[in-house]
């Protein structure tokens, strides 16, 4: 049967939860509020999906690009596939049989309306604006070398605390190394840790996914090693305390101790290698994982003679000081390498900043970086910061003389800003 002219059968899109790492993504990128979740997976409602492949490109495990043929009758719900532990089984359609394609809406309990905008007011979707293309100078990216099914082991060679300790939470900087096992990765790209035991349900936990905090040759160069920032928290709102799967798990390891890892993941959220290429970091929280990575991959570039690398400049917002990580190592880098620029929420005594007031503050010397080609920005933290971000970009954009629908355009379409928020 031919599903594109049959109006009784359905290609519905679903997301396979035996690979999905829940990194969120998909949710994040669809512009029609189709994708939701639970703690345990990710769905897609079929009364919303449009099918306009947006979230295909930036889905880092192939996860979101599933689909199953069905009768629109029997459309799978959102409460069967939050259930799921593998996607169903493709099943035939025979287009004799009316009974099982008859002709029938989705049920109107699966269908929420969309929000519409008021008369004369546009929505602004900030992930609109993110590129799904890494810069054109990236090192080429290896992924999914290991998946759930045949996750590799690395052993802990280090685990720090890079905050002091909070009533409400502690961050951690935790070094895994690899053995012999082949695990390559560049900054910007992340891994999935699948913590041991069961959820509620008595099913195996899925894996937890965590951006790269070294740079390509390692924590300690030389060796196949890479480390994560890891932040838990230790009480929710209310003061009560709450005790994470994943992340009290990695925060409690000790040296020796083994890990099971998947991935790598990421092929867009990549720095360019074009050395005088100019990078822009936004970030909040552990979203300076991948920052950290860039910024000493370019500090050990330095190094070397003949290195003429472009300006660095970042944008790191946290509730105060003390909860800002490696705020200790960022304050002894050369003031000639990297522009830094902090923002605290929460400093008492002191009204509150955020990123976004910092890169307006900036605006004369961002606009100067905004306008040459050789730009990428990045951002990464707390999905609240997101348009915030993009707004405050555009702002800049328009005070330095530039149009901002032709350097929005050009920023997507050469692979040069980059949101990952969570």
């Amino acid at each position: 049967m031919d599903t594109a002219v049959d109006p009784r059968v359905l290609k519905q899109h679903l997301i396979d939860p035996e690979i999905c790492i829940r990194c969120n993504t998909c949710e994040a990128t669809c512009p029609k509020g189709a994708v939701t979740h639970d703690s345990r997976n990710y769905v897609v409602d079929a009364a919303k999906c449009n099918l306009c492949m947006d979230c295909i490109p930036p889905c880092p495990t192939g996860a979101i690009d599933s689909w199953r043929v069905v009768p629109k009758s029997r459309a799978y719900s959102l409460a069967e596939q939050l259930l799921w532990d593998v996607l169903p089984a493709e099943v035939a359609i025979d287009a004799a049989d009316d009974a099982e394609v008859a002709v029938a809406p989705l049920p109107p309990a699966q269908a929420a309306p969309a929000v519409q905008p008021a008369a004369g007011e546009t929505v602004f979707s900030a992930a609109a604006f993110g590129a799904t293309l890494p810069p054109w100078s990236a090192a080429h990216a290896y992924t999914n070398l290991y998946g759930p099914k045949n996750p590799t082991t690395a052993t802990v060679a280090g685990n720090v605390r890079v905050t002091e300790v909070g009533r409400e939470y502690d961050t951690h900087h935790i070094v895994l190394d690899f053995g012999t096992m082949p695990f390559p990765v560049l900054e910007g790209q992340s891994i999935g840790i699948i913590p041991p035991g069961a959820d509620a349900q008595g099913r195996p936990h899925h894996a937890r996914q965590y951006s790269i905090a070294s740079p390509r040759n390692g924590e300690r160069p030389g060796y196949n090693n890479l480390s994560l920032t890891i932040k838990r928290v230790l009480e929710d709102h209310q003061g009560r305390p709450v005790r994470g799967v994943a992340s009290n798990y990695m925060c409690d390891l000790k040296v020796g101790d083994k890990v099971q890892v998947i991935g790598p993941f990421g092929t867009s959220f990549l720095m360019p290698n074009h050395p005088r290429s100019n990078i822009v970091m936004i970030c909040t929280g552990t979203g300076s994982a991948p920052m950290r990575a860039m910024t000493e991959w370019r500090r050990r570039l330095r190094a070397s003679a003949k290195f003429e690398g472009g300006k660095l400049m970042l944008f790191f917002g946290a509730r105060t000081q003390a909860d800002l990580p490696y705020f200790g190592p960022l304050m002894n880098l050369p003031k000639d390498f990297i522009d830094i620029n902090f923002a605290f929420s929460r400093t008492p005594g002191a009204p509150k900043r955020y990123v976004q007031d910092l890169m307006r503050e900036r605006a004369a010397d961002l606009g100067e970086l905004l306008k040459d080609a050789n730009t990428c920005l990045y951002v990464c933290g707390l999905k609240a910061m997101e348009e915030g971000v993009v707004l405050a970009l555009r702002d800049v954009v328009q005070r330095a003389g530039l149009s901002w629908d032709a350097v929005s355009a050009a920023l997507k379409r050469d692979g040069r800003l980059h949101l990952e928020t969570y």
